[in-house]
């Protein structure tokens, strides 16, 4: 009785310690400025809904029931309203064999998302929804050519990365 009372108190403080550590790593506190969507891209002002597309950081672990296991899988994140209340969990999964992440419609308004980027942990991301506008949030991989990204209109992440377009407007 009393070694196993002395190996708790042992591995009491590493366990606790554990726990803490993941708890801090989890939320970074990082927040950047609101991204939106494409500036040259159509606005429909009689649309009430846009597109949001979050590219964020892969699952750590394999997913064994998906279309490949092999192939990486873009990770959850989550959606508040500016006030921060919680209005959205998305499972970052289009379920096309292409496994693209998944686009979510929102009513045209400025929102928040909690997603995990390449090597940060958790970032806050405040995104503006445009009419029939797509709003897209890069936190990983990069953005092909064809996007032309300057200092004025390009939102980074501190290594530089290039996350999304700034928000014009929200």
């Amino acid at each position: 009785m009393q070694g196993d009372m002395r190996k708790l108190r042992t591995f009491l403080p590493v366990i606790a310690s554990a726990f803490l550590t993941g708890c801090v790593s989890a939320n970074n506190g990082l927040v950047l400025s609101a991204v939106g969507p494409i500036p040259s891209s159509m606005n429909n002002v009689h649309s009430t809904t846009g597109t949001l597309v979050v590219y964020s950081a892969y699952e750590v672990n394999a997913d064994f029931n998906s279309r490949d296991p092999e192939r990486p899988e873009y990770s959850d994140y989550r959606i508040y309203s500016n006030d921060g209340k919680l209005l959205q969990k998305v499972h970052n999964d289009s379920g096309t064999i292409f496994q693209d992440p998944r686009g979510v419609t929102l009513p045209v308004g400025n929102y928040r998302v909690l997603a995990r980027a390449n090597g940060l942990g958790y970032v806050t991301i405040p995104v503006s929804i445009g009419a029939q506008q797509m709003t897209t949030v890069r936190l990983s991989g990069n953005w092909s050519a064809s996007y032309q990204f300057n200092e004025t209109n390009a939102v980074r992440l501190p290594d530089g990365q290039i996350v999304g377009y700034r928000a014009t407007h929200g």
